[in-house]
């Protein structure tokens, strides 16, 4: 139980010894806290896991650019390439997601317990950009054009779907899936109508240029 929550689920030894009840948390110290029963309003006293927590330089990386803070992780806390967790910097609230895990000077990993951790580097994805290749549905490759959108982290690409973002309209036929997201879809690259990948797990669109401009020989 940490002592820093205002209400806990615990056993009341007066009204419910065998399952947890709801208390609110009166005061903590010394390792115990007094909690007051919501149901039947006893007060007693309880033992609190003080939780250890060592504080890692967490490198963020969007669109490019990069901007480093600091967070305080549980040190027994076992990290994993593509879990995601808050982070509260200078300049925003954002969401990220881990990347890659310092361990040691040129040292990386997969996974690592937080104490073990020097450095965690991740990627913001409450807002990011996705890189779109389309193609002419004549076959032209010549006229096959890149361009970026920028979306909710959220925001679903479906395969099969006719998408308008920032004045671009095109067909989905195929998308590509990052790294740290292969363990969330059957496969590293989709192409079956009607499969869904979130903005923030694309590492590249497919699709049939539908905008006027594309159809203007015609």
């Amino acid at each position: 139980m940490s002592q820093q929550q205002d209400r806990v689920g615990i056993p009341c030894p007066a009204c419910s010894p065998d399952l947890e009840t709801v208390h609110e948390v009166l005061s903590t110290g010394g390792g115990r806290a007094t909690v007051r029963c919501t149901e039947c309003d006893h007060v007693h006293k309880v033992a609190i896991d003080e939780e250890t927590t060592v504080e890692r330089d967490v490198i963020i990386s969007q669109d490019g650019e990069s901007l480093t803070t600091t967070v305080d992780v549980p040190a027994d806390e076992r990290l994993r390439v593509g879990e995601e967790f808050i982070v509260d910097t200078d300049d925003a609230i954002m969401q990220v997601r881990i990347t890659d895990i310092e361990v040691g000077p040129e040292q990386r990993t997969s996974s690592a317990m937080g104490e073990s951790v020097a450095t965690i580097w991740t990627r913001a994805v409450d807002n990011v950009s996705v890189d779109i290749t389309l193609h002419p549905r004549d076959g032209d490759r010549e006229a096959t054009r890149s361009i970026t959108v920028y979306v909710p982290g959220d925001y679903e690409f479906v395969i099969g779907e006719t998408m308008t973002l920032e004045d671009e309209e095109f067909t989905v036929t195929a998308i590509h899936v990052r790294e740290t997201a292969h363990e969330r879809y059957p496969f590293p690259k989709l192409g079956e109508d009607g499969d869904t990948v979130e903005a923030k797990d694309v590492k590249r669109v497919y699709g049939y240029d539908e905008s006027s401009d594309a159809w203007s020989a015609w």
